[in-house]
């Protein structure tokens, strides 16, 4: 039986070598993947200002102020001013960029569908087991 620690570190691993080959199927010419993170991350979560925008993906005020003005540039985000703060604006994706994330993620889907149709069927049963699994240690 493998230790904790020996299968922490192999699921670690594994999930940074399956992320960096899913992001290489999205649409060469697309969004960055900081650019694909913050849409996400308003799309997902809702309308943010650009300070907790910041907070939320884990980077400076300033780098987040660029990502934002390229989506902005691009339509794919919506700056309205804070219904509070004068100083303050609320960001949220548009129609055209939650249309882009659907995009990249059918493209994602698409490629991961092929990979899972080439597994035998045990195969198939054993990952949908350790998809729940990694869910359910994700929500802990």
């Amino acid at each position: 039986m493998a230790s904790s620690e020996r299968v922490a570190t192999a699921l670690r691993d594994a999930i940074c070598r399956f992320n960096r080959r899913l992001r290489q199927t999205r649409p060469v010419g697309d969004l960055t993947q900081s650019q694909l993170s913050a849409l996400t991350t308003l799309d997902l979560g809702g309308a943010l200002t650009p300070r907790e925008l910041a907070e939320t993906e884990r980077v400076t005020p300033p780098s987040m102020s660029k990502t934002v003005s390229k989506l902005a540039e691009r339509g794919l985000v919506q700056r309205t001013p804070h219904p509070t703060d004068g100083r303050q604006v609320i960001l949220s994706a548009t129609a055209s960029g939650r249309e882009v994330l659907a995009r990249n993620g059918e493209a994602r889907d698409a490629w991961l569908g092929r990979q899972i149709a080439a597994l035998a069927a045990d195969e198939r049963e054993t990952l949908w087991r350790a998809v729940q699994i990694v869910d359910r240690i994700a929500r802990a």
